[in-house]
This record gives structure tokens, C-alpha cells and sequence, in this order.
């Protein structure tokens, strides 16, 4: 049997929890900054006696904690929250005591006789003269005189309001015995990121595909030149594929060809050649002096530029000859190149991690993060983390995050979600999604409410993409331009964060490469491209409200609040999204099929949303500009995709002024 070795038996609380947690410990939570972190503890004592619990918190790097006292709720459960007002990491934990004079007082309190009553004023003058010995001169005084009018010749209900005065408890409290307090251990941490961690709207581009010519090799110039179409859609971060140069050996072709034309330019995640690696940039794209253009020019937008990070070299990157031991070779000497299989990736070589050099290895790729945080990026977006160490991004993200907190990471990991949550947990602001693949309204649900629900809303933040330039869904490729709207509005409502590969998704670009794939024909990832974003039946304007209803709506700002509601038809999907004040309350009603129009019965809980029993409430749809006057619990919708295949209603309520007029807010 154990020896189990007892610091102080004297010491009689018990913390059993302090949550949130994430692996009891292991991994902080997450929260952006001005968020209060509401915290609970499980604590009690033996017996009867009173505790006090008060929550410890402290920026990291301080040594003084600050203290919040505790409330206790039901089943020995205590609550507090205190509010993260910097980036970094904060730490917090719980303290509790058995209180001397709270258990005195709670028992004087209780009895009935008078001469007990006058017995046990004298053991709270005790206990108030020993605080006294304890305190600082000033409120020593205080104490002692309480502790005189205890012992005094008063009646015993002067006496008795006494021990029950406020001034009494803040001094007792302040000056309390806490010679057996347990702390719990460990403590507890929260990473505190920029708002943009929590709600963002992304748009990626390739800079290459951009140049106002067709023909042309686009240009960071010409990226400047169509900031004013992005950010008039309502983007506030636009993410740029690789802009390194391109390998030519083993360099792809169209359509992913082994066999490219001479004027093919080849993938940009086939990173490297003669001209660099990745700390280069590709010399058709422009100088380093551009690109800083770029980046200031997007910040004067309104918008952050979010570059990839792409942890592979090209037969042709100067890694290659510089360091071949980073790299795994086959039994015949040959180096291996990557593979998914039955994908094969022969423009690129994974960086071997197992390696005796890991060390410098390790060094090299954080001084690539290094290099573009000294140009201005702050936002990364990092492909197929999960093919790396996990140990490898616990490590960099922490280091550079300690630097420079307002940074950002999105994992870009389509993989097991075990994988994906640990990524998520070690330090990755947000996370790719299974979005693209839920299309009913079961699987919407369920994956939804498991994301804003579920133990991961403490630590992965979604981040949802109806298409990138890998995945063109069936339902996209099926659907038409009904289909783009459906899952632009159920990406941009549903999650805080979403994102689009542009122009490609506004321009409803649906042709797969063959029946059965998700590559799109004639792929931007292997040719350049000429999109002509003045097409008169482009999505822009409808994502430009999308847009617009997001930025005006706090609800939409945050995962938490979100609530499925029931429809009493197959293809109608309906939630809500609410602040936590119920000042602002966002209902989507969606027509799931694309080809078809859907009718139905909303059943909105009323008592849950705030809404009025007896009275009407308007709905307005920001989408269409109609209103409409509901009342009660159910009532009627009808999407036609051929129309629009969505309501977002902003919800208003019916309330009268003080000259009897009716109206809403």
C-alpha cells in the first residue's frame, strides 16, 4: 500500500477542480483580449464550518496575484471571473480556508438562548482581538474596538448587530487567519490572443493571378490595386498562398501534369530554387520593398495580411545542398519525396524531423517565422501542420508568442480530430474545419453544437471554408450558384471565423478535374489565371452584405450562444446566435437544398431568446431588407433557392414609450 505523506493535518479544505481546463491542466485555455474567464472550483471542508474561497490571478511574469472573492452556487460549487486586459498568458488557480469568524458568526446567529448568545460574543471578541494582532496599526484599532463592543456591557442584540456590521466582515476578511489555506494545484493558464483570433473573415488569393492584363504574371502592385474589392466586401484578412520562388525540377504541369509546358509556372508549395528558399520571394511577384508596400497598404484597409507557411522544399531549394541531412533518403540514396497516398507530391520533399540534426533544424524554421514577423506579417496560416511533431509547434508557437503575443496561427489540418484538437490545444489560434463536408441539417447540427459545446470551444476556434483551392465539394460542383449562397451563409453565421478562396468562390468556379475528385479543372494551383471580378453575375455584392450583417451583429462575433431550433421540414436548418445580454440576437433560417423550395414551422423558444409571450416581435432580414411581424412561438418561412436561400434576421422587440406610441429595437 502507498505511504501517503501528510503536510499538515490541520489543513481541513478541499479543492477538488478549478475548470476551465484542458487536460487538467497540461494545455491553457483560450480567450481574446477585454474576455472575462468565468471559473469555477469545487470546495468544501468537513463538518459544518464556513470556507472562504477566492480566485488567484495574475499576468505571467508577475508574482502577485490579485484575489476575487468567490460565490457559492449550488453542490459545493464556487464562481468568480476576472477580465484578461493584455495579450500573453495569464495563470489561475483557487484558495480556500476554513473561516474561524464566518463559522462563528453563521452559529451565533443561529441560537436562540441568551446567555449562549453572550458566551459565544465573547469567543468572536477573541477571535476578532487575535485579527487584530494581525493587522496593520490603523485597522488594528479598528478590530480592537470591535472586539471591545463584543465584550461590552451593550445588550445582546447591540452586540449582536455589531458582530453582523460590514465594516466587521471586510476587516475580518482582509485580515484573515490563513495559516492552513489550500491553494490548488496546478495552476491554471489562459492565452489571451487579438480579437481577430476569435472573429475574422478571410480571403485568399493568389498574387500571381491578379495583374489587371491577362496573360500577365501578377504583382504585389497589382495585389494593392484590388484591396479596395476586398476590403469593400468586408475582409479583414487576406491570406497569399506562398509567394516564394518556385522549384523547376519535378515542377507540375496543368491540371497536376508530370509533363509541364516550358511556360507552366508550377505550384507555389513547391517552395524554392536557385533564387531562394523561404525567406525569398518570388522575383515576378516583385522586391521585398513591395512587399512591405503591401502590408501597409492592407493595414490602411482595414485588413491583415496572413502568408503561408509551408514546411517542404522543392528538388531545387538551397536546403537541399546546404543541409542534406535534413532530408530522408531511400535505400537506393534517392531522397523521398512526399506522399498521401494514392496522392503523390513529386515537386516536394518533407523535411525529415527525425533527424541527429533536429536541433538546428528546429532553429532554421522558427528564423522563417521570424523573418516575415520582421516584415510585418503577424497572421499565418500553416499547411499540414499535422505532417510536422507536435513537440515542434509547442515549442515554436510558444517562443514566438511569447515575443509577440498578437500573433496568429490557423492550422490548416484536415485529419482525425484527436489530431486536430491537439494541434488546436498546443498553441494554434485557429483551426480548419469538417465544414466543406456537413450539408445536412443532422450533420450541420452535431458538428456545430459538438464545436461551441463541447470541451474544444475552451481551446479550438474554427475557422470554417466552403472551398479552398483543394476542395471543391459535390455539393458545389451540383449545386450552383444556390449552392455557393447556402454555404456562404452557413459559413459566415455559423462560425465567428470563416473564409473563401477568391475570385473562385464569388464567381461560382464549380468544373472538377474529373467525376469524383474535389480538384477543380484547370486548378490555380498549377496555372495562372485571368478572373474577371466584374462579372455581372458575381456573388460579391450578396457577400458584401453577408459581410456587413456580421460586422453589425455582436452575436455573430463569438461561437458561444449559438442554439439549433426546430423546423418541421428536412431541408429547413434554423439557429440562433445571441450576446450573452440577449441585446443582440441573430435567427438564420436556411434552405439546405439548392434545388428545390422548402416551407415550414419555426418553433423559437421565446423565455430562452427574451422574446414576449403575448406580444409580436419583428424579424428583419438583412439580407432582403423585409421585416415581418411574428408572434408566439411558431411561425411560418418559405425559401426558394432560385431567390435567395436564406433569411438572417436581426431580431427587433415590440416595446412602448412613455407616450403609449408602439415601437421596435
Amino acid at each position: 500500500m502507498t505511504k501517503i505523506q501528510i503536510e499538515d493535518g490541520r489543513r481541513r479544505a478541499v479543492i477538488e477542480a478549478v475548470d476551465p481546463c484542458v487536460d487538467g491542466g497540461r494545455f491553457p485555455i483560450k480567450r481574446t483580449i477585454g474576455d472575462v474567464v468565468q471559473v469555477e472550483a469545487i470546495a468544501f471542508c468537513d463538518g459544518h464550518d464556513r470556507l472562504r474561497v477566492h480566485l488567484l490571478h495574475r499576468k505571467a511574469g508577475l508574482r502577485a496575484w490579485r484575489e476575487t472573492p468567490m460565490a457559492l452556487g449550488d453542490n459545493d460549487c464556487w464562481r468568480a471571473g476576472f477580465t484578461v486586459s493584455e495579450l500573453g498568458q495569464y495563470t489561475y488557480t483557487a484558495i480556500a480556508w476554513v473561516d474561524g469568524f464566518l463559522t462563528w458568526r453563521h452559529d451565533f446567529n443561529r441560537r436562540l438562548d441568551e446567555k449562549d448568545r453572550q458566551r459565544a460574543l465573547l469567543v468572536g471578541a477573541d477571535l476578532v482581538a487575535a485579527a487584530a494582532a494581525r493587522a496593520t496599526p490603523g485597522n488594528a484599532r479598528r478590530l480592537t474596538r470591535f472586539a471591545g463592543g463584543l465584550r461590552g456591557s451593550q445588550s445582546v442584540e447591540e452586540r449582536a448587530a455589531l458582530a453582523n456590521d460590514p465594516e466587521l466582515d471586510a476587516l475580518m476578511l482582509a485580515y484573515a487567519d490563513r495559516s492552513l489555506a489550500v491553494t490548488f494545484r496546478p495552476e491554471r493558464a489562459v492565452v489571451v490572443d487579438p480579437l481577430r483570433a476569435r472573429y475574422s473573415t478571410w480571403y485568399e488569393m493568389f498574387p500571381r493571378s491578379c495583374a489587371a492584363r491577362e496573360g500577365e504574371h501578377g504583382s504585389f502592385k497589382d495585389c494593392i490595386a484590388r484591396l479596395p474589392y476586398i476590403a469593400g466586401m468586408g475582409f479583414d484578412v487576406l491570406y497569399l498562398p506562398p509567394i516564394h520562388p518556385i522549384g523547376r525540377i519535378n515542377r507540375k504541369g496543368r491540371n497536376n501534369t508530370l509533363t509541364p509546358r516550358e511556360d507552366d509556372p508550377g505550384s507555389p508549395w513547391a517552395i524554392g530554387s536557385v533564387e531562394g528558399g523561404h525567406k525569398a520571394i518570388h522575383p515576378q511577384l516583385g522586391s521585398e520593398e513591395d512587399f512591405k508596400a503591401l502590408v501597409a497598404a492592407a493595414q490602411s484597409h482595414g485588413i491583415a495580411l496572413a502568408l503561408d507557411i509551408a514546411f517542404q522544399c522543392a528538388p531545387d531549394h538551397p536546403y537541399l545542398s546546404e543541409h542534406p541531412q535534413w532530408f530522408r533518403r531511400l535505400p537506393d540514396g534517392t531522397l523521398q519525396y512526399a506522399e498521401n497516398p494514392p496522392k503523390k507530391y513529386e515537386d516536394i520533399y518533407p523535411f525529415d524531423f527525425e533527424t541527429s540534426e533536429w536541433t538546428p533544424l528546429w532553429q532554421e524554421l522558427k528564423s522563417v517565422f521570424l523573418h516575415w514577423i520582421g516584415r510585418g506579417v503577424r497572421i499565418f496560416r500553416v499547411d499540414n501542420p499535422h505532417t510536422k511533431p507536435f513537440a515542434f509547434w509547442e515549442w515554436v508557437i510558444g517562443e514566438l508568442k511569447r515575443a509577440y503575443p498578437d500573433l496568429i496561427f490557423l492550422s490548416e489540418a484536415f485529419t482525425r480530430p484527436a489530431v486536430m484538437h491537439r494541434l488546436a490545444k498546443l498553441g494554434f489560434s485557429q483551426s480548419y474545419t469538417y465544414f466543406a463536408w456537413r450539408n445536412t441539417k443532422y450533420e450541420l447540427q452535431t458538428y456545430f453544437t459538438e464545436l461551441s459545446t463541447g470541451p474544444g470551444r475552451q481551446y479550438l476556434r474554427p475557422n470554417a471554408w466552403p472551398n479552398t483551392p483543394d476542395i471543391l465539394t459535390e455539393f458545389l460542383q451540383r449545386g450552383g450558384r444556390p449552392a455557393f449562397m447556402i454555404r456562404l451563409v452557413l459559413a459566415a453565421t455559423l462560425s465567428a471565423s470563416y473564409g473563401i478562396y477568391g475570385p473562385a468562390f464569388e464567381l461560382c468556379e464549380h468544373s472538377p478535374r474529373e467525376p469524383g475528385s474535389e480538384e477543380y479543372l484547370n486548378s490555380e494551383k498549377y496555372e495562372i489565371k485571368h478572373w474577371d471580378i466584374e462579372r455581372a453575375d458575381s456573388l460579391a455584392p450578396f457577400i458584401t452584405r453577408v459581410n456587413a450583417i456580421r460586422r453589425s451583429n455582436p452575436a455573430l462575433h463569438s461561437n458561444e450562444g449559438l442554439r439549433f431550433h426546430a423546423v418541421n421540414h428536412d431541408a429547413l436548418l434554423c439557429f440562433s446566435k445571441a450576446t450573452p445580454t440577449l441585446d443582440n440576437i441573430v435567427v438564420v433560417v436556411v434552405n439546405l437544398d439548392p434545388q428545390r423550395a422548402a416551407a415550414g414551422w419555426v418553433d423559437l423558444p421565446l423565455r430562452t431568446l427574451g422574446l414576449p409571450e403575448d406580444q409580436p416581435y419583428r424579424m428583419h432580414d438583412g439580407l432582403s431588407g423585409a421585416s415581418y411581424a411574428w408572434r408566439g412561438q411558431y411561425n411560418p418561412v418559405a425559401l426558394d433557392p432560385g431567390s435567395t436561400p436564406a433569411h438572417v434576421f436581426i431580431v427587433q422587440r415590440f416595446l412602448r414609450n412613455e407616450r403609449n406610441f408602439d415601437y421596435f429595437a
